[in-house]
């Protein structure tokens, strides 16, 4: 019962540290640019790569789809 409560106390002094509460949010703060701009760049090469002008415009709405989903995953873990 003992480690039972120990971790508990472990998870719970890391949701109060503000440290952590920084980190995480700092870190929502940045998913979704993140996202964006990742789908968009991987777009870009490929339009480059294949020699067409519509890949990137793919790319961005899934990166930022991809940015909305991790964003959305993460809340929802912290409210937790």
């Amino acid at each position: 019962m003992s480690s039972d409560s120990n971790s508990n106390n472990n998870s719970n002094n890391k949701k109060k540290s503000p440290w952590v509460q920084f980190g995480r949010y700092s870190q929502i703060a940045f998913m979704l640019p993140a996202g964006t701009v990742a789908g968009y760049l991987i777009g870009a090469l490929l339009d480059r790569w294949l020699d067409t002008h519509w890949i990137s415009v793919v790319g961005l709405l899934l990166g930022t789809a991809a940015g909305l989903i991790e964003l959305i995953r993460t809340v929802l873990r912290d409210t937790k």
